[in-house]
């Protein structure tokens, strides 16, 4: 009886621990002379051709009427949730390449073929299937995907007739303790609907050293693995968020997190319109400084935010900074660590000269940088 005790607690906590989308996790700065590569830099390749450069994104419902019950917002969306399939190549402990499945949702923005998910569903996939509520397959590649890492967002596009659109919401209308239903692929075993509450809004969450997410919705509604990319239901049956995380650890229960779909809209219209999302670029990797980082880099300081990487001919190289260099000020206000950067950098405007304050050795400097367009990523 015991050892049966043993083996159900066991069970209990690996399932606990596998049951997330994305895992919320720290990291730590490894020696000098192993700096690792984040934050900044997207890569640079061959030139993005746009899906629609003319597109425009659906209008959001006015003066919907909130449906009678929970099984009629699933009825009224059910046709628009798409199951995702992916395989993309790995390599094992043994350092053999081995293919790898993974599964994830979507729903469709556009009848027209456009199918949004998270980037995280599709990241280094090298193929991608589609299931839609009617029974059709779709197969894609890498090129029939566009994604924006930044914000954890993809779309897919399709050439299939007759694709049933999903009816978009006005995130900006929730309330903590609104009633919403996810509806998603969880474990890879179909589309399934689970309701909940919103128990809080304008959340953000920090994924890892050099990725936040921001104006994010939490919800109790039970999120899985495989639920990634599908659509946050309000009870009007319209969109009001993707699902994107959520935080797995042994005695936390019910915090899933959707990105807006008033945050996800821009986003969504860039890259229809042009392939890829452009944002004010300085051409640097960073991480943030603690006593650690400081001690094994020989750093001069204990905080900020500290150059892993200067892109050759970029804004930062053009203006002296170099790696190692960390970064204390930005536009005048103090920078603790990266995210803090990232943020401030992402709210700047692309053409916008910015006053960086960094630290050298024991020595503070003062640059003038003209921020440019981030360069589109490789295909």
């Amino acid at each position: 009886m015991k050892r049966m005790l043993v083996i159900s607690v066991l069970l209990c906590l690996v399932l606990s621990i596998a049951a997330c989308n994305i895992q919320i996790s720290t990291s730590s700065f490894p020696p000098a002379g192993q700096v690792p590569s984040t934050g900044q830099i997207p890569s640079t390749g061959t030139q993005v051709t746009p899906l629609d450069p003319g597109w425009k994104a659906p209008a959001q419902s006015e003066n919907s009427p909130a449906l009678p019950g929970i099984a009629d917002v699933v009825e009224k969306a059910y046709s628009s949730v798409v199951t995702i399939t992916t395989e993309q190549i790995v390599s094992d402990m043994f350092s053999r390449q081995i293919t790898q499945s993974g599964a994830g949702s979507g729903w469709i923005l556009d009848k027209k073929g456009i199918i949004v998910t998270n980037n995280h569903v599709v990241e280094g996939a090298r193929k991608v299937v589609l299931q839609f509520a009617d029974g059709r397959t779709y197969e894609g590649t890498s090129a029939n995907v566009f994604r924006d890492p930044l914000t954890d967002m993809a779309i897919i596009k399709v050439d299939l007739p007759d694709l049933a659109a999903s009816s978009i919401g006005d995130s900006a209308k929730l309330r903590v303790g609104d009633w919403v239903v996810a509806i998603g692929n969880p474990l890879g075993k179909g589309i399934k609907a689970k309701e909940g509450i919103i128990s809080g809004l304008k959340v953000t969450l920090s994924m890892d050293e050099d990725e936040s997410l921001y104006d994010l919705i939490e919800t109790s509604a039970a999120i899985n693995v495989g639920n990634s990319g599908g659509p946050l239901l309000n009870m009007k049956g319209e969109v009001i968020g993707i699902t994107s995380a959520k935080i797995s650890s042994v005695g936390v229960e019910g915090m899933g997190y959707a990105i807006s779909i008033n945050s996800a809209l821009p986003i969504l219209q860039e890259l229809v319109n042009k392939g890829y999302v452009t944002r004010p670029f300085l051409g640097i990797e960073l991480y943030t400084v603690n006593d650690y980082v400081a001690y094994y880099n020989n750093l001069g300081i204990n905080r900020g935010a500290v150059v892993t990487y200067v892109q050759p001919g970029s804004p930062a190289a053009q203006a002296g900074l170099k790696k190692l260099d960390v970064i204390v000020q930005y536009k005048g206000k103090d920078v603790g660590n990266a995210p803090d950067l990232l943020r401030a950098l992402r709210n700047s405007q692309i053409g916008e000269e910015v006053s960086v304050t960094y630290v050298r050795g024991k020595n503070a400097y003062n640059a003038a940088i003209k921020l440019v367009q981030s360069p589109p990523p490789t295909r």
